[in-house]
């Protein structure tokens, strides 16, 4: 559920910011999202694999190929349905995914009065080690320090 801010609406829209208090009371939950998110991509992934498949199989399909097919198909959309209700349960809080398969999310902060990101790790036994600005390169991790422990009361922001 990553962002475009060339497709963003003219008037401004408020985003709830976090605190790093919050985000880490909210790990258990985010988990639990993030997780279904990862499975969700990783199942579109493999029925996409299936039909693929099945679609470049030599000769003429036989009816038990036909059938396969088309339960594949029904279970990618069923997939993308339940990746994309997990992503609109995220982005409800604000909080929007960075990298489904990795299980990384960011949730938005402020720091210097701009706009920052902690990225949350599904893997990672600390989720919120790193942050970024919403200025830097995706790739970018900032280490969390004090001065990202939420001193900003949270607020709206808008973007």
């Amino acid at each position: 559920m990553k962002r475009n801010p060339k497709s963003a609406k003219s008037k401004a829209e408020a985003i709830q910011v976090w605190t790093l208090a919050q985000a880490q009371a909210a790990v258990p939950y985010v988990n639990s999202v993030v997780r279904s998110l990862r499975e969700h991509a990783l199942d579109i992934q493999k029925y996409k694999l299936t039909v693929e498949k099945i679609n470049h199989l030599a000769g003429r399909p036989k009816r038990d190929t036909l059938i396969a097919e088309q339960e594949a198909k029904q279970d990618l959309t069923r997939a993308e349905h339940e990746f994309q209700d997990a992503g609109d349960e995220l982005q409800a809080l604000d909080i929007y995914t960075l990298d489904p398969i990795r299980g990384q999310a960011l949730v938005p902060f402020v720091h210097d009065e701009q706009l920052a990101w902690y990225i949350f790790d599904l893997f990672d036994a600390n989720p919120f080690r790193f942050w970024r600005f919403q200025s830097d390169p995706e790739e970018t991790r900032r280490p969390i320090t004090s001065k990202q422990h939420g001193l900003v009361e949270p607020t709206s922001l808008h973007s």
